[in-house]
């Protein structure tokens, strides 16, 4: 039997998605449903004086209109699945915090009418002044309680003794603008009651958070009320956190007795379900002559909201990537009259961006390769954990498979050197790391069928990532059956517990619950198979008969066999296995990234024509859908870095491009061919998960500060304020 696992299958859910056979959560078609829709607040901090909705009640099909003023009242949860807006809840009073803050809720027969009557509120505020930028506000920024990842400042050694000893230093400062998700799915929910019992269809990360968070702030118990999600179109972390939009939808739904349905509209996304915040970063690095880190102080200043101070942007590349006796990394945040930040991903990108960064301007002061600094700072060991090794590390062959496919070996190392015509090219690389795992595991259950077919179920989610495959792998290979054989059923909360789809945390968790799961009834099925006098394989020892596409043998004697098929049937019931949840031990996925640009410098014209990643990702489950998510960040590295930047009307704390006309991610005719590749060896952290690692979020920390040390080299001049738009282009090559 060929292995199953590591097999490059396409996708089991692809024929569905690319047909429109699969349901996403706006699809959901509810009988009697009401649609919802939400009015916003156009102020940014302060308190509504008067609201008037008499217009809008009487707009045809409105069936009500909700405000503070009637909206049923929701406890504010305290639970983990609402840890990042946990202190407000809108339409519960008159207060408001921030511009695109829901002020009523709109409730008809159709969506359009509902949409409509929204337009119609009238609202009137006794508004306050707004303070939207970070960089007026810098001089008010704090070292928040810990956090996510732990305390905010991390000391180790004495950094100023360590800048002091160095032969060299630099001291540069970056910055990035806001960043909003922008799924191809806008978030939506329909809440049905039914009998006290309350069954939601969300596009969620995380159905059991979203499950718990509805109990707690509807005050039902959690065994009343189930969430469905089999289906999600993207969602980067903006629909990992449950929203006060879902637990408004359902209240109102159980006030009026009917299902209500509401579908965000791309603007709403923007105030409603979180962002990367604005950041500015300071870095000062000492090294020795021969590339030695002596010492790194990173600072990093995030916007946060006036209610709430999480950061997300965390800063484990500083901490853990490199050798250096003397550290220091502090989180700062700035309270600003703006919506929450949320997870977003590659939460380090901002942290690994101005470091791979740094690096890469310390290597020009040193006159040395920015492969060769990061080589003889490399360590094996873990720096942020007592230098405790790591489960496995292979980023030194990552270095350079990666440079031998992209040919590093023939940079000039100059700048403004290569050329093609007046085209001015550019080669760049940086280090990627991402922290994954460190997170609650999952359970799993399998049931095996009198006709010899697997199905295996876990309340996880598949959210465009290949859950639905790689668990299929898993499955059919822990069971010994055909992958035909087996059905991998996720995204409802009735089904075994599973951690929030986020921080790479699925595929070994999930991946470990499904093998711990299939084993056992593996094991089972053997033990009913020897125990059985109609067995051909009656009275073997059990450690000599294995399972190979739906078939028992005798290790000894091969021709000694038995069908799972017929062993089930005999048995006279389906042979099942659960398992509980185990702990997934922290994970570190590393790789080098490469790119290159080709500039037009009298337009500004900033081309990126390869792309190139080597990663250690653990084992490999499946190469093709591996990289897809390779591509996948690398496509997001090229926005992010080139492009994407909300924008804040400073003055109203307004954000002025809600749409994707004006919020500008790349499009197929801006990326050239991208060339991943992996070490696939696997992971002794995790032999549950069968030595796989999280993955999904690590390109992205790398490939940006890739294609920004391109430019450097293509032009010779650093931006380090993103996006690297034409203008700044321009005005670098004016400065030459």
């Amino acid at each position: 039997m060929s292995p199953i696992v590591g097999s490059p299958l396409a996708r089991i859910d692809g024929r569905a998605k690319v047909t429109g056979a699969a349901t996403y959560t706006a699809d959901t078609e509810v009988r009697g449903a009401l649609h919802g829709f939400l009015a916003l607040s156009t102020v940014a901090g302060g308190r509504i004086t008067g609201i008037d909705v008499r217009d809008a009640e009487r707009s045809p099909g409105v069936v009500a209109v909700f405000t503070h003023r009637n909206m049923p009242e929701l406890v504010v949860p305290t639970g983990q699945g609402t840890a990042y807006w946990k202190r407000v809840i809108p339409l519960q009073n008159a207060d408001i915090h921030h511009s695109g803050q829901p002020v009523a809720y709109l409730v008809a027969e159709s969506a359009e009418q509902a949409r409509h009557a929204a337009s119609l509120v009238k609202v009137t505020y006794d508004a306050r002044t707004p303070r939207a930028g970070l960089t007026e506000a810098m001089d008010e920024a704090y070292v928040p309680e810990p956090g996510l990842k732990g305390p905010n400042d991390i000391t180790r050694g004495d950094p100023g003794a360590g800048l002091a000893q160095a032969d060299v230093r630099i001291d540069v400062s970056y910055t990035t603008p806001m960043h909003h998700h922008n799924a191809l799915e806008p978030s939506a929910t329909t809440a049905v009651w039914d009998d006290g019992k309350l069954t939601v269809y969300e596009t969620a990360q995380g159905i059991n958070a979203t499950k718990a968070t509805l109990a707690e702030a509807l005050e039902v118990p959690p065994a009343d009320v189930r969430v469905i999600s089999r289906f999600l179109g993207g969602g980067f972390g903006a629909k990992g956190p449950v929203w006060p939009h879902t637990l408004i939808t359902a209240a109102i739904a159980r006030e009026l007795g009917r299902p209500v349905k509401l579908v965000l509209s791309r603007a709403h996304t923007y105030t409603s379900h979180g962002h990367r915040p604005e950041t500015h970063q300071r870095l000062r690095i000492g090294a020795k002559r021969d590339g030695t880190l002596t010492a790194i102080e990173h600072v990093t200043t995030s916007q946060v909201s006036r209610t709430e101070d999480l950061l997300f942007n965390t800063s484990e590349p500083t901490r853990m990537l490199y050798a250096c006796p003397n550290l220091r990394v502090t989180q700062r945040a700035v309270q600003l009259d703006l919506p929450a930040p949320s997870m977003m991903r590659s939460p380090e990108v901002v942290a690994s961006h101005g470091l791979e960064t740094a690096l890469d301007e310390l290597s020009y002061e040193l006159g040395m390769d920015p492969i060769e600094l990061r080589l003889r700072n490399y360590t094996a060991d873990n720096p942020d954990a007592d230098g405790a090794p790591f489960g496995s590390k292979h980023l030194k062959e990552c270095y350079r498979r990666g440079a031998d496919a992209f040919g590093w070996n023939k940079r000039d190392p100059r700048p403004r050197s290569m050329r093609d015509g007046d085209t001015l090219i550019g080669w760049g690389m940086a280090t990627a790391a991402h922290t994954a795992g460190g997170r609650p595991g999952a359970g799993a259950r399998v049931v095996i069928s009198a006709e010899g077919k697997a199905t295996v179920q876990v309340a996880t989610h598949d959210i465009g990532t290949g859950t639905y495959t790689v668990m299929s792998q898993v499955a059919a290979q822990s069971l010994g059956l055909d992958l035909a054989h087996v059905r991998f059923e996720l995204g409802d909360s009735n089904y075994p517990f599973a951690f929030v789809s986020a921080a790479s945390a699925t595929v070994p968790g999930v991946g470990a619950a499904v093998n711990r799961a299939c084993t056992a009834a593996r094991r089972t099925l053997i033990d009913i198979t020897v125990a059985d006098p109609r067995s051909p394989l009656h009275g073997i020892p059990a450690d000599r008969v294995t399972v190979e596409d739906g078939t028992l043998y005798d290790t000894d004697r091969r021709a000694r066999r038995d069908t799972v098929r017929a062993v089930v049937a005999r048995h006279g019931e389906p042979v099942e296995a659960t398992t509980e949840p185990v702990f997934i031990p922290p994970g570190y996925s590393t790789g080098a990234c490469f790119a290159e640009v080709r500039i037009d410098p009298g337009l500004g014209q900033v081309r990126v024509t390869r792309m190139h990643g080597f990663f250690d990702a653990g084992r490999v489950f499946n190469r093709r859908t591996l990289r897809s998510q390779g591509i996948g960040g690398a496509v997001w590295a090229v926005g992010f870095t080139l492009s994407e930047h909300t924008l804040v009307d400073r003055r109203l704390g307004r954000i002025v491009n809600p749409n994707l006309s004006g919020y500008l991610v790349p499009v197929n005719a801006d990326i050239p061919e991208v060339h991943m590749g992996f070490v696939d060896k696997p992971d002794p952290a995790n032999p549950d998960s069968l030595g796989a690692r999280g993955f999904g979020e690590t390109p992205m920390t790398g490939m940006t500060a890739a294609i920004g040390n391109a430019v450097y080299h293509a032009t010779g001049r650093r931006i380090r304020d993103l996006p690297i738009t034409q203008d700044k282009i321009i005005e670098a090559a004016e400065d030459q």
